[in-house]
């Protein structure tokens, strides 16, 4: 009798054990550049993969050191090139790069000002030297594509000296809101949710660079079903809108 009783004691605390294993969160690591959309979409993300999902931004150079100093994950969405260098570093599951979305860079000033003419390079170079400052983060992934811009315009040096370098989009906006900074240069969907701080437009076409973004599937999880089912739904069409509504576009 005994014996049944601890057996069927194991049995049931199996069946729990199972049951909580199933309904634990999907922890995911994102870049602030898909922030937005993933906010936006979380609860039919959710609904997708059937389980919560556990979510920590920060920009997609941070989460990388993160991850390459062993952070737990499930799923990872960042910069393409980042997935693919975290890949061969043996971090990401081998093929399970997925494409979501990209987006290109923005030009945001503080809520209210008059917003400058940037529709011509001719006249972005005019705003830039008119602008008493520039923001953006230092270990975002459109800084080097601003850089490249600058050099392009033929004002690197001239910019240099009234650029406010800062950790993160984050802080970056809230410069411009608060006025210490008369622009944020950075991703066009993390300008537009920004407290205080109104987008301007996107760089005109022949400035204009892309930032690729992607999820990976961590070698490590036990949760690779719900990796993948989290991967397909930032990768259907039905996220189209909302990229869209959020400053990004579906992946080309």
């Amino acid at each position: 009798m005994r014996k049944r009783t601890l057996i069927a004691g194991a049995i049931f605390f199996l069946a729990v054990f199972s049951a909580l294993a199933q309904n634990a969160p999907v922890r995911v690591l994102a870049s602030n550049g898909v922030k937005a959309v993933i906010d936006e979409l979380k609860p039919q993300a959710e609904k997708a993969v059937g389980r919560p999902l556990a979510i920590e931004f920060g920009t997609s150079s941070v989460v990388k050191k993160q991850i390459e100093s062993g952070a737990a994950f499930d799923v990872a969405i960042l910069t393409s090139d980042v997935i693919g260098e975290l890949a061969k570093a043996g971090k990401i599951a081998a093929g399970t790069q997925t494409e979501m979305a990209r987006c290109g860079i923005g030009i945001g000033v503080r809520a209210g000002a008059a917003k400058p003419d940037i529709k011509t390079t001719d006249a972005l170079k005019k705003a830039l030297l008119a602008t008493k400052s520039i923001t953006y983060a230092q270990d975002g992934a459109s800084a080097a594509y601003i850089l490249q811009m600058e050099n392009k315009l033929g004002i690197a040096e001239t910019m240099k000296a009234k650029t406010i370098l800062e950790k993160g989009s984050v802080a970056s906006n809230a410069r411009v809101a608060d006025g210490s900074a008369g622009m944020i240069l950075t991703l066009v969907s993390e300008i537009l949710p920004a407290p205080g701080v109104q987008l301007v437009g996107p760089l005109p076409a022949d400035v204009q660079n892309y930032v690729n973004f992607a999820t990976g599937i961590s070698v490590n999880t036990k949760n690779a079903d719900a990796g993948k089912a989290l991967a397909k739904f930032f990768s259907s069409p039905a996220v189209a809108p909302t990229l869209k509504a959020k400053g990004m576009e579906s992946p080309r």
